[in-house]
């Protein structure tokens, strides 16, 4: 499937997701970037990243304090190609998937570790 469509479906995922969070923790989210983007264009730029990742939340959580420089601010990327692949094509795979790992990458952005999201099912 071609990238703007992936983006399309990713984004309304992502809306609802938030939408039917409470609104104390909607409200959080929203001083956190959303990036939904393509592994491919960015593994040439950051040969850090794993080229497997589903998603990535980079900054400081809202439990670290307020950012005070550029590469402190708090950002969660989701990487549509990975996710697709992921889901071996599947549309209702990759809706769930997209959900589950923005939920997963919110968590850490509220200040949770990789256990207590586990914890919450976000896996």
């Amino acid at each position: 499937m071609r990238f703007p469509r992936l983006l399309t479906i990713a984004t309304k995922v992502v809306k609802d997701t938030l939408l039917s969070l409470p609104t104390e923790i909607r409200n959080e989210a929203g001083d956190c970037r959303i990036e939904l983007t393509e592994m491919d264009a960015l593994i040439d730029i950051d040969e850090d990243l794993d080229p497997d990742l589903l998603g990535l939340f980079e900054g400081l959580s809202r439990s670290d304090g307020f950012p005070e420089t550029p590469d402190e601010m708090p950002r969660i990327r989701l990487f549509l190609d990975n996710l697709w692949d992921e889901c071996a094509g599947d549309l209702t795979t990759y809706r769930h998937e997209v959900r589950i790992t923005f939920l997963h990458e919110l968590g850490h952005y509220l200040g949770l570790d990789e256990d207590e999201v586990a914890a919450l099912g976000l896996e």
